[in-house]
């Protein structure tokens, strides 16, 4: 279980590394992601399919351009992930405790 949830996490991490370098370089083609990203092509590909299936970003003849909801999400991640920090937080107070008592 654990395994798949961190899985999950890097995936995260790699689509907003990709959802970054788009609003930072925008309109950016997918050949000069995976260079700037130093990740390969296939993986670029499938990050920018689920960030545009989200809504969060959209395709230009000149390549990937961000949308105001992707620009929205970045500008509310720290807070969603200080949400996110303070769950497993509560998640490891509660089995160090657990363990203490047994």
């Amino acid at each position: 279980m654990i395994g798949k949830v961190k899985a999950e996490i890097e995936l995260m991490k790699r689509h907003m590394e990709v959802m970054q370098a788009v609003v930072s370089n925008q309109p950016i083609g997918i050949m000069k992601l995976s260079e700037l990203l130093d990740q390969p092509f296939h993986r670029v590909r499938y990050s920018l399919r689920v960030l545009e299936h989200l809504g969060y970003l959209a395709a230009s003849p000149s390549g990937a351009v961000a949308t105001k909801a992707g620009e929205d999400l970045l500008d509310g991640l720290d807070a969603e992930l200080d949400e996110m920090i303070t769950m497993l937080e509560t998640m490891k107070h509660q089995g160090s405790a657990g363990r203490r008592e047994g």
